[in-house]
């Protein structure tokens, strides 16, 4: 397993990995229409700002199979997971066939290295608390719930301390 810097021709796959991010259960609408919606967008448009970040997980075949990143949110324009303007947002995904093999977690403990060479202290991100295994992981690597959003839990994980 390698990890790695997202490069500029892996943007799709970025896409991909945020799109399964996203946890609905039931009649989860198309990829196109869902990273499009307003509340959504904002995750992704005009990728490679100050403050985005993203790590990619490669398997032995040099293929593609999960990314974690992080974007910046000010208090105008927050994300889900919103904690404050010094806190990025993380999200994580890895693919159907290569989860349980301990990707996820390697991928996080990459992003927070990289997040504390970045110049922050923490990390947060939004949950559904129906996403059993997410919770399990993020409350494992060390994540406290600090509020709530809608029907979503609100975690950070503090670098420096950990």
């Amino acid at each position: 397993m390698h990890i790695r810097n997202l490069e500029e021709n892996e943007y799709e796959f970025l896409l991909d990995m945020m799109y399964e991010a996203i946890y609905i259960p039931h009649n989860k609408p198309p990829k196109e229409e869902l990273l499009n919606s307003p509340h959504i967008k904002k995750y992704h448009e005009g990728w490679g700002r100050k403050g985005d970040r993203a790590l990619i997980a490669l398997n032995k075949d040099n293929q593609p199979v999960g990314a974690a990143w992080y974007r910046l949110f000010k208090e105008n324009q927050k994300g889900y997971g919103y904690v404050d303007d010094n806190t990025p947002e993380l999200g994580i995904a890895v693919i159907d066939a290569e989860r349980g093999k301990g990707i996820g977690t390697l991928l996080m403990k990459k992003l927070f290295e990289q997040a504390l060479k970045d110049g922050y202290t923490s990390l947060s991100l939004s949950v559904d608390p129906n996403n059993i295994k997410a919770v399990q992981l993020y409350k494992k690597l060390g994540f406290k719930q600090c509020g709530s959003s809608g029907t979503s839990w609100t975690m950070v994980y503090n670098i420096s301390s950990n």
